[in-house]
């Protein structure tokens, strides 16, 4: 037989000691299969490949439980002979212990991963977190935030320097904003004593306020599963925080019957009717801020004088539509969807508090909040009808349910409604009749005056 000649290409059907010209020589007919294998003698197992665009490469073959384990090394451009000669060996030697290359290299790659989430999740910081909280996080045993409550939790994050709504100058940074850089995993009972120690200083109240809102997302990292670990729900629970927190003070302001008629008179001496209404409106429901100011003309159902509201987040009541207040609204210009229709992003009226304390001011009455005319019109529906119908009305039905209150119907609730008015008109001195036509009702001595 005719020893082959150093130019010519190398039998693919024998095994050879590998050099850099059988390797260069080494070619793939294009006419009869895609790739060609070369194997070498030194290193059993080992191979180059050739496809039928030329390209090479040193492969690894074996056999592991009579199955055939082919795997790539490297482009021989980039692997010396015996760089594949030392990997083809090393994988030979995992074959022989009966292990898989290929399941070794999944398990490495998946660690890696793993390795790499792991540190990820590490670097996890509370900003990053705090609008997926937003979107997802709920409160304890109900479906949504009230949307205030939602408002608050942004602006105890934001980074302030937006221009202030109210007053001149920029707001300042939330008690929470120097928590979101930190990593959730730094979140420990230090670093939050530390953190309420210094907003402690720019007000307890707040500060406390900040905390429970904080202590909120941390129970949600806690019932994440990709979160658990790296949170620590209990930290806000430190001792040197939870002995600091300031007494919690249960509030009892209301409308005392003697100030009710100052207090009506210095809401109808309001320039804005709208205000004005809204205000009413609180005292004879004794409805959240938030129900009434989103109350729609659809929400009014004047022909069988019903009234829904938004009772917190997601559900409604509707509640009878008493006849001063079915007067009230009806005066009211519709401009839009919303009743107290307003110039903001909403559309309805979204802060009254100016308007409020003018009429606070005027009447001689102390500061009172908006759920101080709630708890206002429950002490004084308290004294004329059962106790569960101003619960009822003003959205406290399942407490009243509890002490054994049956929730009554729109029909049964509807004189008790009417008498609690009654009572409420009476105490501001408002002489009025289901018969009174809008802006002709009369004041009695020393009442307010008429509605708008």
């Amino acid at each position: 037989m005719a020893r082959p000649k150093k130019t010519d290409a190398p039998d693919t059907t024998q095994a050879i000691d590998l050099t850099a010209g059988t390797i260069e020589r080494l070619t793939c007919r294009t006419d009869t299969k895609a790739q060609a294998f070369l194997r070498d003698t030194k290193a059993p197992g080992l191979r180059v490949r050739v496809t039928n665009t030329g390209a090479k490469a040193f492969v690894f073959e074996g056999k592991l439980n009579r199955q055939t384990i082919r795997r790539t090394i490297g482009d021989v451009r980039t692997w010396s002979i015996e760089q594949a000669r030392t990997e083809a060996r090393r994988l030979a030697v995992l074959l022989d212990n009966g292990q898989d290359p290929r399941e070794i290299e999944r398990q490495q790659q998946a660690d890696k991963a793993a390795a790499q989430a792991a540190a990820s999740a590490q670097a996890l910081t509370v900003g990053e977190l705090w609008p997926l909280y937003l979107a997802q996080g709920r409160p304890k045993r109900k479906d949504a935030w009230k949307p205030r409550y939602r408002a608050d939790l942004e602006s105890m994050a934001s980074p302030g320097g937006a221009p202030k709504k109210r007053g001149q100058g920029l707001t300042l940074p939330g008690p929470l904003h120097p928590l979101m850089g930190l990593a959730l995993v730094d979140v420990t009972p230090d670093a939050l004593a530390t953190w309420y120690d210094h907003q402690a200083l720019r007000g307890k109240d707040q500060a406390a306020r900040a905390r429970g809102m904080f202590q909120g997302f941390l129970r949600w990292c806690s019932g994440q599963p990709e979160y658990r670990a790296l949170a620590d729900r209990e930290a806000p629970k430190d001792p040197r925080i939870v002995e600091n927190l300031p007494p919690t003070k249960r509030r009892t302001g209301a409308l005392e019957a003697a100030q009710v008629p100052g207090w009506w008179q210095g809401v109808e001496e309001l320039g804005n009717r709208t205000a004005s209404a809204y205000l009413k409106t609180l005292l004879l429901t004794g409805a959240r801020r938030e129900e009434v100011a989103a109350i729609k003309w659809q929400d009014v159902d004047f022909q069988w004088r019903k009234l829904t509201l938004a009772d917190k987040a997601t559900s409604t009541r509707t509640i009878p539509l008493t006849p001063y207040l079915a007067q009230l609204l009806a005066t009211l210009p519709r401009v839009g969807p919303y009743v107290f229709a307003a110039d903001s992003k909403t559309g309805h009226i979204a802060d009254a508090r100016d308007a409020h304390a003018k009429a606070l001011q005027s009447a001689g009455v102390p500061h009172l909040t908006f759920h101080d005319l709630r708890r206002t019109f429950i002490q004084h529906a308290r004294r004329v009808v059962p106790a569960g119908v101003p619960a009822q009305i003003s959205g406290h039905a399942p407490s009243a349910v509890a002490e054994g209150y049956a929730v009554l119907s729109i029909g049964e609730l509807r004189p008790y409604a009417e008498q609690v008015e009654a009572h409420i008109l009476g105490l501001a001195g408002v002489q009025f009749t289901s018969a009174s036509e809008p802006g002709k009702l009369r004041v009695v001595a020393g009442g307010a005056g008429a509605a708008p």
